[in-house]
């Protein structure tokens, strides 16, 4: 199966998920844990990142990124492999640490409300997993970004909090603020659905239904920045429906002419060239979506030259 790739541009942010190689600990103890913030540290300030929410578990960890510039796959290349050098060189060991590819989220950043709920759902693994038990305070599992936005003595240089308090509507840093921010994340805690938290943790964002949307737009005024991905097909499916909606207003077709025409008609094969110059669609897609047949029927239409359309 070929590497997923992702979506970079300059200013995204993502909530990223890796796991320990067949799910095994990535942190044998406390000191691991603290080798990996500090690893953390260094990668944002080799690569410009910001971090506005993480938490350690067992076999996993989260994290609320924000890139300023597009560079989260070099980044992440050198955090998870610097920090399974460090962790074999400790443990005298070998071999992979994490298992296959980190998640990357993209988070919709014209709303407020997607990075309160990314950092939301990564403030309350420990309590979701059973590691803060009902009665006690989420603030008591310490592996975690959360308790230094209550402490700020326990701040690390490159843990952005302003950010997340501002979009929860407390602006200034205080006492009162951090008061009220446990109070919402105690009361968050009690009323979590399973059907949030699924939401939250599937799908390639997190976000508005016009997102992907948004993204194409976004991406093409960027001449197609960064990297092509796994998760970007449906940005690219938005941008070759957008051509095959103005081959078909331009010859005035409704979706009912597209299925009654001949597969080889040359309009068809008209539209298909446009869709298949100008996006990655796979043949099989632009075939689908303008029944024409099969994929090799189409690349046999695609192969004529155009003066015989």
């Amino acid at each position: 199966m070929p590497r997923p790739l992702r979506i970079e541009y300059a200013g995204a942010c993502y909530h990223l998920m890796s796991r320990g190689d067949g799910r095994e600990r990535i942190f044998a103890d406390d000191q691991d844990r603290a080798h990996f913030l500090r690893t953390l540290g260094e990668a944002c300030t080799r690569s410009g990142w910001r971090v506005d929410a993480y938490c350690l578990m067992s076999n996993h960890f989260h994290a609320v990124v924000e890139t300023a510039q597009p560079n989260l796959g070099a980044g992440m290349q050198w955090l998870l492999g610097t920090y399974t050098q460090r962790f074999n060189r400790r443990h005298r060991r070998w071999g992979h640490v994490f298992g296959g590819r980190y998640k990357a989220q993209l988070i919709d950043e014209r709303s407020p409300s997607y990075l309160v709920q990314a950092c939301n759902y990564v403030h309350l693994n420990p309590a979701r997993s059973g590691l803060v038990p009902a009665g006690e305070r989420l603030e008591r599992y310490g592996w975690s970004s959360y308790p230094a936005y209550l402490r700020p003595a326990l701040r690390s240089k490159w843990l952005r909090v302003e950010r997340l308090l501002g979009e929860h509507g407390l602006q200034v840093d205080s006492a009162k603020a951090r008061r009220e921010l446990s109070r919402r994340m105690e009361e968050l805690r009690a009323g979590e659905s399973a059907a949030e938290q699924e939401r939250l943790r599937s799908g390639w964002k997190i976000g508005a239904e016009d997102f992907a949307d948004w993204l194409a737009d976004k991406l093409a005024r960027g001449g197609r920045e960064g990297e092509q991905a796994r998760e970007r097909r449906e940005v690219d499916e938005v941008l070759a429906e957008r051509l095959v909606q103005a081959g078909l207003r331009e010859f005035g077709w409704s979706a009912t002419e597209v299925k009654r025409r001949q597969k080889g008609d040359a309009i068809k094969v008209m539209i298909a060239r446009r869709v298949r110059s100008g996006t990655p669609m796979t043949r099989k897609w632009i075939a689908d979506r303008l029944h024409m047949g099969s994929a090799s029927y189409l690349s046999s239409l695609l192969s004529h030259d155009d003066s015989k359309l």
